[in-house]
């Protein structure tokens, strides 16, 4: 026998192959859509099985009334693919439409049943390709329905109703317009299946599945495009509001060098690199008299903008405290106190603050949980100033501090710098270390307190080589040349 050119045949490969043209200008298009990878991968392997699956029937049918051994069993195997790849529509559809209901996977009783059911669809499947309980092919391998053929359609029309009553149940979960999408695919099928049973020869479960399975498609993935583009332009309003929080926070640190050229007595220059666009370190100097000059450098708990608006509050108080009690000591007391009056969220920062008298060379300084001060004084070499650590500012109200002195001489070096040096680490996790800080300062040949920074801040990029920054590196350096008198 021949292949039937019946008006119904050619009305179905007709429908055929519009169906697979159809799917796969819809495939072309979701692959441009800037859409999440993962949910593309999923729409386009979805369509690949509708066109597998109406791929299979048009192989059936032109196979179909062809005698021979051979056909017999490719023409069984098509139409086992064919039914399965079915199932399989209905149950990826349901998983769809359960993650949108539930992506955290709490409604597993409906999960397990989707896959009872499709365990169920393939078992009897595979039966039916012995006992002929859904379909058989004659001598002539003419494919004939059996009695019990609607069973066929039975697991996944029982999905499908399952997707109606998540439909239904979480409604609000779905958009207008994507609800509107899945009702179609729902019922198409559903009413194509009814057809089916009376008209046997027009294939309308194939029509109404690859149509509304385009419209869904083309439904969510425009849903999800327009979303993007929101989220883009949301990321857009972020990074200016970002890059605009960058340069106020930059604003905020002595920022110009030198700082003070009128003042013969010191050089002094500062840098902060960022973890992220804004960072929670903070160094600053300022003047508390004719004679004396604050030295501030301070790490804030946590990353981002909230340490950087605990930083910008934190700078505020230590400066204004540094310079109403001209006291290291007890203005660190008072900015502590400040701070834990209203620090809900628990953030704390850990603060070096030290006063130098310009005529004298005494520092006087006090340390709240800060890193050890580098000193250098002339013909030595660079050396930790372990000095008394109290605790961090923020921690708790009414904390007393400790104050120690420093007598620099003309040509001394102060370093200071924050956790973000010594702990950057290269691929292998390996850190740079307080030693490693210490060697670089003590062979570097740098005659200014910029070119100590920039020695250091060479040495730590090379030694990272490129890997992630995780803490912000933030140095300040300050060369004592004595009383200008």
């Amino acid at each position: 026998m021949r292949f039937d050119v019946s008006l119904a045949n050619l009305i179905n490969i007709f429908i055929i192959a519009a169906g697979i043209g159809v799917c796969w200008l819809s495939i072309v298009q979701i692959n441009k859509a800037p859409i999440q990878k993962l949910v593309r991968k999923y729409f386009i392997f979805f369509l690949w099985m509708i066109i597998g699956y109406i791929s299979m029937h048009l192989a059936r049918m032109l196979m179909e009334g062809i005698a021979g051994e051979g056909v017999a069993i490719a023409i069984r195997a098509v139409t086992f693919i064919e039914f399965l790849i079915s199932g399989l529509m209905a149950f990826m559809l349901s998983q769809m439409m359960l993650y949108t209901v539930s992506p955290e996977g709490r409604l597993k009783t409906v999960e397990t049943v989707l896959f009872v059911l499709l365990g169920i669809h393939t078992a009897a499947l595979i039966v039916s390709q012995f006992t002929d309980i859904y379909y058989y092919f004659d001598e002539n391998n003419v494919y004939h329905r059996s009695g019990l053929y609607l069973l066929s359609n039975l697991t996944p029309a029982l999905m499908l109703f399952q997707d109606i009553y998540l439909l239904i149940r979480y409604r609000t979960n779905f958009g207008k317009t994507i609800r509107t999408a899945y009702w179609i695919y729902l019922i198409a099928p559903l009413v194509a299946i009814g057809l089916q049973a009376v008209f046997s020869d027009v294939q309308f479960v194939i029509f109404a599945t690859v149509g509304a399975a385009v419209n869904m498609f083309g439904v969510i993935t425009h849903d999800l495009t327009e979303k993007f583009a929101k989220q883009q332009l949301e990321a857009s309003r972020i990074d200016a509001e970002l890059s605009m929080a960058t340069r106020i926070q930059s604003d905020m640190l002595p920022n110009i060098f030198p700082a003070f050229p009128e003042r013969s007595e010191f050089d002094i220059y500062a840098s902060m690199k960022p973890a992220k666009e804004v960072g929670g370190d903070f160094y600053d100097f300022f003047f508390i008299d004719e004679d004396r000059l604050g030295l501030v450098m301070a790490d804030v708990s946590g990353k981002g903008v909230p340490a950087a608006l605990f930083m910008m509050a934190s700078k505020i108080l230590v400066q204004n405290y540094a310079m109403m009690k001209k006291d290291p000591k007890a203005a660190l007391e008072a900015a502590n106190d400040q701070i834990c009056r209203n620090n809900r969220e628990q953030m704390f920062v850990t603060v070096w603050l030290g006063i130098l008298d310009l005529k004298t060379g005494m520092l006087t300084a006090s340390n709240a949980g800060h890193e050890y001060p580098i000193i250098k004084l002339p013909g030595g070499s660079y050396e930790l100033k372990k000095d008394k650590h109290g605790f961090v500012i923020g921690g708790m109200e009414g904390l007393k501090y400790k104050e120690y002195e420093i007598q620099l001489e003309k040509g001394s070096v102060l370093f200071l710098y924050t956790d973000g040096v010594a702990e950057a680490s290269n691929a292998e996790n390996e850190l740079f270390g307080t030693e490693r800080l210490l060697e670089t300062l003590n062979v570097c040949d740098a005659a200014t307190p910029k070119e100590v920074l920039c020695d250091v801040d060479a040495a730590v990029e090379a030694f990272v080589n490129g890997a992630p920054q995780f803490d912000d590196l933030t140095m300040l350096c300050l060369k004592y040349n004595g009383n200008a008198e």
